[in-house]
């Protein structure tokens, strides 16, 4: 039997709301705190959070931000403060791809078919820069240097968001009429790799496992579907769970937290368990 989803709590959700709103900046960058600063893709989650309050001129004021700041080749720097490049050592392919991710979500609850023509350009340079980073063995580098060069290595978590990412692209570029055949070659080729070719991830660091985004993004991205996401999750959900508490961040910490957590659930729903979505969502509420 399938849970009835939870009504949205509008009311105990609007503090949070309300905080996106005050941190937002008149140029419509959204700062991880005051004074700290942005990146790209926990600017583009702010921005989604703000989609899903109804807060639309606001989440499009932030999306009107990446656009403004896109480099020429399609991507963004790192971070930023006060509007300005604050890390130009790299540009992390994740964040870039996530523009998609966010789009896509905003015209899922918005049903603005303008919004989504007038960003789609922007997502084409920035899909068009990731893939650009992809490898002949299908991995996608996790960033590349300020001239521009792929850095040597990829990530599990980091490469399952890209995953995620290129499948929202493509919805878009769907929606708008527009094929995108090479997009679609990429993002099969980023699956693969992750399924069967572990070697080509964390080659030059030490492993990133010890990490719960590692074990269940892959779920919650799509790369792993049904069943074989199922046993993804239940495979070490013992090293990873509190209960009663959440999910932790390390395997090897006590402490959770509520990202991984709210994560987590939508991994689960992804693959059919709504009694231990449901368990772990209401152990935060």
């Amino acid at each position: 039997m399938t849970l009835q989803p939870l009504p949205y709590p509008e009311q105990a959700l609007r503090p949070t709301v309300e905080y996106l709103l005050a941190s937002q900046r008149d140029n419509g960058e959204i700062p991880w705190f005051e004074g700290g600063h942005t990146d790209p893709w926990n600017h583009t989650e702010a921005a989604m959070g703000l989609s899903i309050a109804g807060e639309f001129v606001a989440a499009e004021r932030a999306y009107d931000w990446l656009v403004a700041e896109q480099l020429d080749d399609g991507s963004w720097w790192a971070s930023y403060i006060k509007g300005q490049p604050s890390n130009v050592t790299r540009r992390e392919t994740n964040y870039v791809a996530y523009i998609a991710t966010g789009v896509w979500h905003h015209y899922l609850i918005s049903q603005d078919r303008s919004f989504l023509a007038r960003l789609f350009p922007t997502v084409v340079r920035a899909i068009d820069f990731v893939v650009s980073m992809q490898s002949e063995h299908g991995e996608v580098a996790w960033a590349c240097d300020t001239a521009g060069a792929p850095m040597d290595d990829a990530l599990v978590t980091g490469s399952s968001s890209v995953y995620k990412s290129l499948e929202c692209a493509l919805h878009i570029a769907r929606t708008v009429g527009v094929l995108k055949p090479a997009w679609r070659d990429a993002r099969s080729r980023l699956g693969a790799a992750l399924r069967h070719r572990p070697e080509r991830f964390d080659r030059n660091w030490e492993s990133k496992s010890r990490y719960a985004m590692d074990w269940f993004y892959p779920v919650l991205a799509g790369v792993f579907v049904g069943a074989q996401g199922l046993e993804r999750i239940n495979a070490r959900w013992d090293e990873f769970i509190e209960e009663g508490l959440g999910c932790r961040c390390e395997n090897h910490q006590p402490w959770v937290t509520v990202a991984e957590s709210c994560e987590l659930t939508m991994a689960l729903l992804s693959v059919g368990d709504d009694t231990r979505a449901r368990t772990l969502f209401e152990v935060l509420w």
